[in-house]
């Protein structure tokens, strides 16, 4: 009775009722979930190290270079000119979450996300293997343990930081000193730490108390979505029955006379399987990720006793209500077609994106200029963003009126791939093109395979062939 009291008190599954932490050892429950787990998540981590080395013309499918602002996804490199893309590409990703989560509950917590991913194939096994009460290396197993997560640790925060700079630079850098790069060196430190703060003391607690996810469930989910559940009227009410008792003596439960009885025995293995802590039989709580331990544990159980699986099991709410699950829902065609819409239009705007982003900016200091040759001038400034992937040579050309020229210290401006330049120039043009002081023209913008057009309204002196136009000034 004093460990139930205690478990009503507890406000978190993590914190005691006097307010100290509630230390988690979670036993490991084997089974087919746990199988098909760990393919999907070593298969991530594989995908995770490998993903930086793989080129799609040329690039690298991910990278998020936030130092030159760009962003490199399966070959396209976005630029901060792009913003409607990459507003779409993220709203696509949001509602692709929603989506998943209404026809699944959270997939993403259980079987994908880096945290529980890493924690329970990854530094929980290490732990296990140096810390357990078998463990061949006894005393050594704690300094041991400390040194395969300080090793691990430092590899993947060098993989994550590869995602930022680029699996080239970072080759170099490794057999540079960290002098050469010290922001890089810095961040791969702070990476470091971070890890080893999170999968070796923080823990469990960033899914239940730092991670927002959970929260949002409630928005998310509805009564039809998958979760994790427990049959409360197959199972209760809770207790080993004698029948029971003799289907499996290795469970050591107060032994319950011969009374109806459901299927959970109450041997309580799902809370100890449990990484986070709960008890599933109390109903769809915030702090569950969904990662099956619980149906492995209950499935080995109901195997021993004779009961058919499934007591713990993948269910909508409804169902486990005694309900028929209502696939076809209105959210389940709704994000689908939104996303459609959104794919493609990114696809559209990626197929029709210029190869560069040219503006035509009004300079400063006087409108215009009459020069000592007695034509007009409006000095700009021409910026142009090259967004090819291997770099151009652009041509300049003032057309739209008779002997235009563009003034400049070069016609041609050659930029790298994602370079971005701004140069000073003079629009050039006959003072009789002003008629009424103004004159529409454009700069024709020309390489390989690319031409446009940017339009610029120039100012100028009303222009009268009998006399000198008045208000004229004179400049170099």
């Amino acid at each position: 009775m004093a460990g139930e009291t205690l478990d009503q008190e507890r406000v978190l599954s993590t914190l005691n009722a006097d307010g100290s932490r509630r230390w988690l050892n979670p036993k490991l429950s084997k089974g087919r979930w746990l199988t098909r787990r760990k393919v999907v998540g070593y298969g991530l981590i594989a995908l995770f190290v490998i993903l930086p080395h793989l080129r799609i013309n040329g690039k690298p499918p991910l990278l998020l270079d936030i130092i030159n602002r760009e962003f490199t996804f399966v070959g396209t490199t976005l630029y901060p000119t792009d913003t409607l893309l990459l507003a779409l590409l993220l709203l696509t990703i949001a509602l692709s979450v929603f989506f998943f989560t209404a026809l699944f509950g959270r997939i993403w917590c259980g079987w994908a996300c880096p945290q529980t991913v890493y924690l329970e194939l990854v530094y929980r096994p290490l732990e296990r293997l140096f810390t357990s009460k078998h463990s061949p290396f006894g005393p050594a197993g704690g300094p041991l343990k400390f040194l395969s997560y300080l090793l691990l640790s430092f590899l993947l925060a060098h993989t994550f930081l590869s995602y930022f700079v680029g699996t080239d630079a970072l080759r170099m850098w490794i057999f540079q000193s960290p002098l050469n790069h010290p922001l890089s060196f810095l961040l791969v430190i702070v990476v470091t730490v971070a890890m080893l703060f999170d999968f070796g003391y923080f823990r469990e607690q960033l899914c239940i108390v730092a991670c927002p996810y959970g929260r949002f469930q409630s928005v998310m989910l509805d009564r039809d979505s998958l979760i994790v559940g427990y049959d409360y009227t197959r199972g209760e009410p809770r207790g080993k029955t004698k029948q029971s008792a003799k289907a499996d003596s290795d469970l050591s439960l107060n032994v319950i006379p011969d009374t109806p009885r459901g299927d959970c025995i109450d041997c309580t293995l799902c809370v100890q399987t449990c990484p986070t802590g709960i008890d599933i039989r109390d109903g769809l709580q915030l702090e569950c990720v969904n990662c099956t331990q619980c149906i492995d544990a209950c499935d080995t159980v109901m195997d021993k006793i004779g009961k058919p699986r499934g007591l713990i099991r993948y269910a909508s709410q409804r169902e486990l209500g005694g309900e028929k699950r209502h696939f076809f829902r209105p959210r389940l065609f709704v994000y689908p077609a939104v996303i459609t819409i959104l794919v493609s239009v990114m696809t559209v705007l990626l197929v029709n994106r210029e190869p560069a982003l040219i503006r035509v900016l009004r300079g400063r200091g006087a409108p215009f200029t009459v020069l000592e040759n007695g034509r007009v001038s409006n000095s700009v400034q021409v910026k142009i963003h090259d967004r090819t992937p291997d770099g151009s040579t652009y041509q300049l050309t003032l057309v739209g009126v008779e002997d235009g020229q563009v003034v400049s210290e070069s016609t041609e401006i050659t930029l790298a791939p994602g370079e971005i330049r701004t140069e000073p120039m003079l629009f050039c043009v006959p003072p009789q093109a002003f008629e009424t002081g103004r004159i529409d023209v454009e700069l024709l913008v020309s390489t390989d395979g690319f031409e446009t057009s940017v339009p610029y309204r120039m100012l100028g002196p009303v222009y009268r062939s009998s006399r000198p136009a008045e208000g004229a000034t004179d400049g170099n």
